[in-house]
């Protein structure tokens, strides 16, 4: 496939899923600046290195990665923890008719390690399949679907050790 090929295919896409690209930074640094400088950035890399993709069919999953990777070296590079404030709390771009936001499943999700956030988010908040999620991450199907039940799980301990708390703090109070 020619160069300019390869670049259309990628703007084209970028274009289409741009919602989807941003929230996904969006999730990582639960900020509106730093989401838009990740997808800056990421475009800025894969428009830099589209012509050494070998295969485009896998152009998706390749730009995912990118946004996944540039997301984590924001985070790396600012040192800082995920602070979450009512602001930040949406998962949806700001354009999306969306407007149910669930603040504990927001807060539990933060408190994932990133190896299983990422896999929630693209999971259920980008409608992505095992195989497509296996692709972006560079690892083995199974070990995608482990860490989904491994996150679900967490996310249900959290939530119930909450509702206990909020539960608790009522009969006692």
């Amino acid at each position: 496939m020619k160069n300019k090929e390869l670049e259309k295919l990628l703007t084209d896409l970028i274009i289409a899923e741009k919602e989807k690209f941003y929230r996904l930074a969006f999730s990582y640094v639960k900020n509106k600046e730093d989401a838009l400088d990740i997808i800056q950035e990421s475009i800025h890399k894969a428009l830099k290195s589209v012509y050494s993709l070998e295969r485009p069919e896998g152009l998706k999953s390749w730009f995912y990665r990118i946004v996944v990777n540039t997301s984590l070296d924001l985070l790396r590079k600012q040192k800082r923890e995920i602070s979450v404030d009512e602001e930040t709390l949406e998962f949806v771009s700001p354009n999306s008719n969306d407007t149910y936001e669930n603040v504990d499943l927001t807060r539990g999700l933060d408190q994932l390690p990133p190896k299983y956030r990422v896999i929630i988010i693209l999971k259920f908040f980008e409608d992505l399949t095992l195989r497509e999620i296996s692709e972006i991450l560079h690892e083995n199907e199974n070990t995608i679907k482990t860490r989904l039940y491994r996150a679900l799980k967490l996310l249900r301990i959290q939530i119930e050790d909450k509702d206990q708390s909020i539960l608790g703090g009522k009969l006692n109070g």
